[in-house]
């Protein structure tokens, strides 16, 4: 009997041991759907036998005019006929090219019959626009305006990640701090959503941590897998260690010395700005209102001094050199969602309230892409000073950032020589010594400003909140401010739960929702019950997108390889619809698709579909926020200026006085993205000519690669023949 018990136990213990690994290999390698890997929930359509294509036909959004003619019937000064009348001048308009549908003095009459919102958002960004689409699809009437344009500010000057934060997590081990775990957490489920809904949008990115000691690899080991025992399900691979020599295999440009190995996880990353465009426009095709460049100027109050709506006027008007008409926009609510200028709205309802933002500025530069591969992250946990830089390959380009500093609130903030030469600096302490870090390699660099908030209510009036802060005001203000990109989705259901409780307002299924796929295969307001579904709500673009889509587009537009890629990837399955406003190339291949730029896959159909289909009313939305040029390259997109506005002017029939302000507008903007001084008084003319390359003697030095060349041909010596050539100490290759 004892015998038997002696071989009995180590083989339970063997068996145990067995399961418990196998257990634990299978959960770390288990097969986890990746987000756009399935086919399609819409297919491509397809040739019939007969020959016959039909393309995909996609509700459309309404037009910017009829939008505001909406905005102003909450005041009751325009009724159902005028707005009628609006959307029949506006097919006509379309018809015959004039774009002039704006309305008249004479039809914005006074009428009793006034439609207030539920809520009125004021602020475009992410949160605001996330708070618009929250509401619509709760069946609330809601308004959401945007003095500058979607995006315009915090949210398009990301570090373009979509993350839980490792070092949040470093921090909540480390100080014990449970608001940081919930912070990580959060995130980490929000992640998760952001890449369901937005398959086309947004992708997985593996992030490489250096290992310089030996010790650190059990450090960061621990920490990554802590890291995804937090994702649980929403998260899709898991760390991994690699050796010195994979670890170079995988990021060739690494410093060798003193490398120990890497540790790999995975965290999400996104184009943020047409996230956020993606976000409005869904918001606009579930009956939201939503309109930008349109400035609020004043609150209104009733009697008992209560918020009741506010006034606001036409950016547009000013830029076609009219004088804009001041209108009122009535709501049962305004939330104040205006990330870093949110202190300016709350004195507009309390010009005495002390305020609660601390702006942080993050500065960005943007690198070649032969800097970083094309599927690799890389973060440096400990920079010189402590922080923490990320090294992230990004639309074809390198990302590097950020630094972390109070910085005083601009709408276009310009980094400073000083934060971008740290940056680089930190890079040479990670990349290869054969690797020269240039300054003049900094294709566009900016500051971004993150909204850091301090509650009002805490003793502590000094201390920053963690994650976001909701607060509402004595007459009724709510304001949203705080977060991060990740989060803006639990930021915006939090924001409409207490609008719906402190505005007294009732919810319900949204009956007549459209159909976004542009196909009756898929309901979209089957789930759409009145409560928040925003973690299920696929915005547009997202039904039927794949990784294999852009195969669909080049066998029927005859698109660049390149550039089909990256319309699925900017656009899902509208993509269709861009390559349709493309125009002929008269090449043999591609047949469609006129770059705006010989270097970006950029097109002329993406600057119509912004007009028409997104908003965009200047040549900065264009180049900045629907493409992302002035991001990716700002000399790149001073070129490629004259061909937007002319593409612009065609469509939105601007007349020379409004193209040469265009012009202005845009380079100033583009000095906010790093372009070179000298290049601010460069006119239209110059860039057609080809002169917008020239640089001065100093900016020469600085931008390295647009020296002369310097190797000698034998017809180019001056030597005469037999003797030996040598170059002189004057050199350009000795200077």
């Amino acid at each position: 009997m004892s015998s038997s018990r002696r071989l009995l136990r180590p083989l339970l213990y063997t068996s145990a041991a067995a399961l418990t690994g196998g257990g634990l290999l299978y959960y770390i390698n288990r097969p986890r759907s990746i987000p756009g890997s399935d086919p399609a929930s819409v297919p491509p359509p397809r040739y019939t036998d007969d020959g016959r294509f039909s393309p995909p036909r996609f509700p459309l959004v309404k037009t910017r005019d009829e939008q505001i003619a909406h905005l102003k019937k909450s005041a009751g000064i325009q009724s159902a006929v005028d707005i009628a009348k609006g959307a029949t001048k506006s097919v006509l308009g379309s018809l015959t090219g004039n774009k002039d549908t704006s309305p008249t003095e004479q039809q914005l009459e006074k009428h009793e019959d006034a439609e207030p919102y539920d809520l009125l958002v004021i602020g475009g960004g992410a949160t605001g626009a996330g708070i618009a689409l929250d509401a619509a699809t709760r069946g609330l009437k809601v308004a959401m305006v945007e003095r500058e344009d979607f995006a315009s500010g915090t949210s398009s000057k990301s570090t373009k990640l979509v993350h839980g934060g490792v070092r949040y997590l470093e921090k909540a081990v480390w100080e014990l701090d449970y608001n940081q775990y919930k912070l990580v957490k959060e995130a980490l489920r929000e992640r998760k959503y952001f890449l369901d809904t937005a398959p086309h949008l947004s992708n997985w990115l593996p992030i490489m941590i250096p290992v310089q000691k030996w010790w650190q690899a059990p450090y960061f080991w621990a920490g990554t897998k802590f890291y995804d025992f937090l994702a649980g399900s929403e998260g899709i691979e898991s760390s991994y260690f690699l050796t010195k020599s994979r670890a170079l295999d995988a990021f060739p440009m690494l410093k060798k010395e003193n490398l120990f190995g890497a540790l790999v996880y995975y965290d999400g990353a996104h184009n943020d700005s047409r996230m956020n465009v993606s976000i409005a426009m869904t918001a606009a095709l579930y009956g939201a209102t939503v309109v930008n460049h349109l400035e609020v100027t004043s609150l209104e109050k009733d009697a008992n001094g209560k918020l009741i709506g506010a006034k606001v006027k036409d950016r547009v008007q000013e830029k076609n050199g009219q004088t804009p008409q001041e209108f009122s926009i009535k709501a049962k609510g305004i939330i104040n969602a205006t990330g870093p200028f949110t202190d300016a709205v709350r004195k507009m309802d309390e010009p005495q309230i002390p305020e609660i933002v601390a702006p942080s500025s993050g500065v960005h530069v943007i690198l070649p892409g032969y800097y970083s591969p094309s599927k690799m992250g890389l973060i440096d946990p400990k920079t010189s000073d402590g922080r923490v830089i990320f090294f992230l390959p990004w639309q074809g380009n390198t990302i590097a950032g950020t630094t972390d500093a109070p910085t005083a609130i601009s709408q276009n903030p310009i980094a400073g020589e000083e934060e971008i030469n740290w940056i680089l600096s930190e890079i040479r302490g990670y990349l290869s010594p054969d690797l020269n870090v240039r300054r003049g390699d900094v294709l566009a660099a900016w500051s971004g400003i993150r909204p850091l908030v301090k509650d009002p209510h805490s003793k502590n009036t000094e201390s920053l909140v963690r994650n976001h802060l909701i607060t509402v005001s004595d007459s009724g203000l709510l304001t949203c401010a705080g977060g991060k990109w990740t989060t803006y989705r639990q930021m915006a259901e939090e924001a409409v739960d207490e609008a719906i409780k402190r505005y007294h307002l009732t919810t319900g299924p949204l009956l007549q929702a459209p159909r976004l796929s542009g196909s009756e295969m898929i309901d979209d307001a089957a789930p759409l019950d009145g409560a928040c579904q925003t973690h299920q709500v696929r915005l547009v673009g997202a039904h039927g997108f794949s990784n294999t889509l852009f195969i669909n587009l080049i066998q029927h537009f005859g698109l660049e390889s390149i550039v089909a890629k990256h319309l699925t990837e900017s656009y899902g399955d509208r993509a269709w619809t861009v390559a349709a406003l493309s125009a002929p190339t008269e090449q043999r291949y591609p047949v469609r698709g006129l770059k705006i730029s010989a270097l970006y896959p950029f097109i002329d159909g993406e600057v119509r579909y912004a007009v028409r289909h997104e908003y965009a009313q200047t040549a900065v939305d264009v180049l900045a926020r629907r493409t992302r040029l002035a991001f990716l390259n700002a000399q790149a997109a001073l070129e490629a200026l004259p061909t937007v506005i002319d593409l612009m002017s065609e469509e939105l029939q601007w007349d020379k006085k409004r193209q040469d302000k265009e012009w202005k507008d845009a380079v100033q903007f583009l000095a906010s993205m790093g372009l070179a001084k000298s290049k601010l008084s460069v006119t239209r003319k110059d860039v057609e000519d080809g002169k917008a390359g020239e640089y001065d003697e100093h900016e020469r030095k600085l931008y390295s690669r647009h020296d002369r060349p310097a190797d000698m041909m034998e017809s180019d010596s001056k030597f005469a023949s037999g003797e030996k050539p040598i170059v002189s100490t004057d050199s350009p290759v000795n200077k």
